[in-house]
């Protein structure tokens, strides 16, 4: 598959034309809407239908605290939506439709680093045969030869858009986004290690000014299995694994280690597991526990890492969800 710049027309129209109409319609209803072609050049009468201030706000809040209410109890929640966490809400969500799937991103644009490419230059490199997720969800790229190593699609920005629309889509896959997860929900296992239940959620902004600000306490959700995606050591990233240290759960993190493309973005996808009941950890987050190298800006890892943590939920759900129910 060949990426293809648009062609542009020999002869350009005067008047607006889109070509096919798009074929969506509203969510639960059949009305037939207005065209843009229909609008196009009328635009002297043009005005948008009445509307009074509060019902924009009671519409979005109204939908946003019933998502609250209906997720404070989840199947799965991913932490972090950049690659590794959008490839596995995309996987799972396909292959568990059953499953009610909470994404919490700290920021307020899902997508990682995943938007710009290797230091700004836009374009996305993935190594074979991680284009193999490329065609899953649509995405064009074009090869350096027929012998070519990797693939190269034009703009990373390309991918993340079309990765997070196809995730958004899923009816049973919800996006909090400008959330930070400050804790884990644990549960003591009888052998005296703990499981993971769950998250402490708060909106970033608050996280961010606990020291500078009085303690507002923060909100929860629980679910049997969490995958955590939030990246190597930062402001949110590694979280969860630096806090299984800093609860005994794990001895300590072995650090990540410099940049070897080649051993790293195996390692990551190979070593992307259960690290302590109930919590799968993938992306560069699980480089952090192991000692892995970063690959830097190839991300065909990153993406088959979230396959592979949607394989290991499939694996273990149910039996983390009938421990989970057995506490209570």
């Amino acid at each position: 598959m060949i990426f293809q710049e648009p062609v542009s027309p020999t002869v350009p129209s005067k008047k607006l034309d889109l070509g096919s109409v798009n074929a969506a319609v509203p969510v639960g209803g059949q009305t037939k809407g207005e065209t843009i072609e229909a609008m196009a050049g009328e635009w002297k009468d043009f005005t948008f239908r009445p509307i009074r201030e509060s019902q924009v706000s009671r519409a979005m809040t109204r939908r946003y605290f019933s998502d609250l209410d209906k997720y404070a109890e989840s199947d799965v929640v991913i932490i972090g939506a950049g690659s590794c966490g959008l490839s596995a809400a995309y996987c799972l969500a396909k292959a568990r439709p059953d499953l009610k799937i909470a994404i919490i991103e700290a920021s307020v644009s899902p997508g990682g680093g995943a938007w710009l490419g290797g230091q700004l230059f836009s374009a996305m490199i993935m190594r074979k045969p991680a284009d193999a997720f490329l065609r899953e969800v649509g995405v064009a790229y074009e090869e350096d030869g027929d012998d070519s190593n990797y693939v190269v699609v034009k703009h990373a920005a390309l991918f993340t858009s079309t990765l997070l629309s196809k995730v958004l889509q899923f009816p049973n896959v919800k996006l909090f986004n400008a959330t930070a997860v400050e804790d884990l929900i644990t549960r003591p296992r009888e052998d005296g290690t703990i499981q993971i239940a769950g998250v402490v959620t708060n909106w970033t902004l608050v996280s961010m000014h606990h020291d500078d600000q009085s303690c507002m306490d923060p909100n929860t959700i629980n679910a049997p299995v969490i995958i955590s995606t939030t990246g190597h050591d930062g402001p949110f990233g590694a979280f969860s694994v630096k806090r299984l240290v800093s609860m005994q759960a794990i001895k300590c993190l072995g650090g990540m280690r410099g940049l070897d493309m080649n051993t790293a973005e195996d390692a990551i996808v190979k070593g992307t597991r259960e690290i302590v009941p109930g919590l799968i950890v993938g992306g560069m987050e699980l480089s952090e526990v192991d000692g892995a190298n970063r690959m830097g800006p190839t991300f065909g890892a990153m993406a088959l890492s979230g396959v592979k943590a949607a394989e290991e939920v499939v694996k273990i759900f149910e039996q983390r969800q009938k421990e989970c129910a057995a506490f209570y």
